[in-house]
């Protein structure tokens, strides 16, 4: 049998040249499952790799295997949502040696909402200590690992502050602070995910009529400084005070907005669908 994340059928090289930590470039030195490869991991590949669901807006199939999502991620230099984001992360983790795990998550960003457990995130144990690991939550994500034997404490990623709570029967919520307010970003509990069950959430997240995914653009990115969101035509700039900022994207920008702001250049077929699509809005 394979790495359970099919690791071994990465093409690591490619990985790290996508997310620039190429070996011999000087990011990064030799990659041990260490704590200092594991930041700069995870740090690059959400620098390098936008989040995008655009395959399901235009009914394309998001395949999870490791092959697929390289072709599209890697070689390709799409970006994709949480599914294809964490398969990916978690096979160059594996590769590298370290004992990743799955989580599924519930979605808290939308009130008192009760969501359904659609979101995929990843435990990574590094000398006996567990660090949630997420690539893949859009522009409130983190940017780093987050400790999870620590729960209250605040860890900072560049302006932006991060803490795990605990809550009863061993489920632990991301919050991030917001101004002067925690948010929750999601809860999981316990149990163990694995990708075939990645592959039933896909599923719903891909095809479901009440999918947030479905209908509509949806392209996140988790910068330093500020993050950006194109939900639809309106596109949003978050600032780590709690203040936004909102605009419209009419079809004439859109292409422009996706490459400048978000680095997403779309195959010309996908394109010239995704403005017909905006255009028909009109």
């Amino acid at each position: 049998m394979g790495l359970m994340w099919s690791g071994d059928e990465l093409d690591l090289d490619a990985y790290l040249e996508r997310i620039g930590l190429r070996e011999d470039s000087g990011a990064v030195g030799e990659l041990l499952p260490d704590l200092p490869t594991l930041y700069a991991v995870h740090r690059a590949h959400t620098a390098a790799i936008t989040f995008e669901s655009l395959d399901v807006l235009l009914g394309r199939p998001v395949a999870l295997d490791v092959k697929s999502i390289e072709d599209k991620l890697v070689h390709g230099r799409r970006g994709g949502y949480c599914y294809e984001q964490n398969s990916l992360l978690a096979a160059a983790l594996e590769r590298i040696g370290f004992e990743v795990t799955g989580r599924g998550a519930r979605n808290r960003t939308r009130g008192d909402s009760l969501l359904a457990v659609t979101h995929a995130v990843l435990v990574v144990t590094v000398d006996g200590e567990e660090w949630l690991c997420d690539a893949g939550f859009g522009h409130q994500g983190p940017r780093e690992p987050v400790p999870l034997g620590r729960p209250g404490a605040e860890v900072e990623q560049g302006k932006w502050t991060y803490r795990i709570r605990e809550e009863a029967d061993g489920v632990l919520a991301l919050c991030l602070l917001r101004g002067e307010s925690w948010r929750d970003l999601y809860a999981f509990s316990p149990q163990r995910y694995h990708p075939v069950d990645y592959v039933v959430l896909n599923h719903y997240s891909s095809g479901h009529p009440r999918s947030s995914f479905v209908g509509r653009v949806i392209v996140q990115r988790p910068g330093d400084d500020v993050r950006r969101a194109l939900l639809g035509r309106e596109l949003t700039t978050l600032h780590p005070d709690g203040t936004t900022e909102q605009r419209l994207v009419g079809p004439e920008e859109l292409l422009t907005v996706l490459d400048q702001e978000f680095g997403v250049r779309l195959p010309d077929r996908d394109a010239a669908e995704l403005v017909g699509m905006y255009l028909a809005e009109d």
